[in-house]
């Protein structure tokens, strides 16, 4: 099947988020403080976390970890009005299931879905999914960088926020006494969050230091071995989710465990094609994988529209598209309604 050509994207933070929207965000942290947990009650709910069993979820929790770059612009994420714009494109759009973020992110939605709700209608926040991330303390490139502790969010703030799940991360190094450490904080959070009925999201990769920095090994042999510690964690695995990344051989992966999978989308390759082909491949591996929990190649996916590439992933997941479909969903849908935002400005 050819794949249809595509039509230049014009989304821009501007149009879809006018500056003096975003400016309204900080006014409301100064003068109405309450205002984003007012939203956070006031938020309808889904009945259940994964109506059919799988999830397409958006990552925004990359710059609390100092994590930034996106292909060859080192502080591409940095503009928290470009990047809000970006993740609200995709929030906006009913084919994608919701978000995870560190506080200051999801506060940021809030506060915005708390700005655009009708005094009896619905928020763009109603019926997602809302994951709220605990450690970004393992800063990118630090001395300290795989002492991965909690620095965000608290299972009880989770709880009190009302929002769907928690999650959090460990990079194993054989040998680094930091992972053993972060292994730690991670049953600890588990625990708490098993405590008060809120589902995890455990992101488990095995690393190794290179010249360049701390890397994921994505082979077989190490995701087998990751996700059997990662499975393994804390007084009740009943209800954490794992993230991990794609690999060949996923089958291999997908068959060490009987917990959910998210695979993670990993660096921004500017093109999401590939990504899209790697899900599809993903998704056909075993039961066990129910979607995908993804971030930078969604929000900053090269020249195209992030609204029509997180519907594309979300008709992957839930709705068994192949690549190709995937590929020419991405003509078809962008450029709609690019000044959503328009009326706060």
């Amino acid at each position: 099947m050819a794949t249809p050509a595509r039509s230049p994207t014009t989304f821009s933070a501007e149009t879809y988020l006018p500056q003096a929207a975003y400016a309204r965000i900080v006014e409301t942290r100064i003068n109405l403080p309450d205002a984003a947990e007012q939203a956070a009650k006031q938020r309808r709910r889904r009945r259940a976390l994964a109506p059919d069993g799988k999830l397409a979820i958006l990552a925004a929790d990359h710059p609390a970890r100092m994590v930034l770059r996106v292909g060859d612009d080192p502080l591409a994420m940095a503009n928290r009005w470009t990047l809000l714009a970006r993740i609200l494109r995709v929030l906006t759009s009913g084919q994608f299931d919701g978000v995870m973020g560190t506080p200051d992110i999801i506060d940021d939605l809030l506060i915005l879905h708390y700005m655009d709700r009708d005094a009896d209608g619905p928020g763009f926040l109603d019926d997602k999914v809302m994951i709220g991330c605990m450690n970004r303390g393992g800063l990118a490139g630090a001395a300290f960088e795989l002492d991965d502790r909690m620095t965000g969010f608290t299972a009880a703030r989770i709880a009190e926020m009302q929002l769907d799940g928690a999650k959090m991360m460990f990079r194993l190094d054989p040998a680094d006494p930091a992972s053993l450490e972060t292994i730690g904080y991670c049953v600890r959070a588990i625990d708490e969050c098993t405590g008060v009925g809120i589902p995890v999201f455990l992101e488990a990769l095995m690393v190794e230091r290179t010249s360049a920095g701390v890397k994921v090994v994505k082979t077989p042999d190490a995701l087998v071995k990751v996700v059997g510690v990662a499975s393994a964690l804390g007084a009740s695995s009943l209800t954490t989710w794992l993230k991990i990344p794609y690999c060949d051989r996923f089958e291999v992966v997908a068959a060490a465990t009987t917990l959910p999978i998210l695979m993670l989308g990993g660096e921004s390759t500017g093109d999401p094609r590939g990504l899209f082909t790697e899900f599809v491949r993903g998704m056909a591996a075993g039961a066990t994988v129910r979607g995908a929990l993804v971030g930078r190649n969604v929000t900053f996916p090269g020249a195209e529209d992030p609204r029509a590439v997180a519907q594309a992933v979300h008709g992957i997941v839930h709705d068994g598209w192949d690549a190709d479909r995937a590929a020419g969903h991405l003509a078809e849908a962008s450029g709609q309604e690019l000044d959503r935002f328009a009326h706060l400005g």
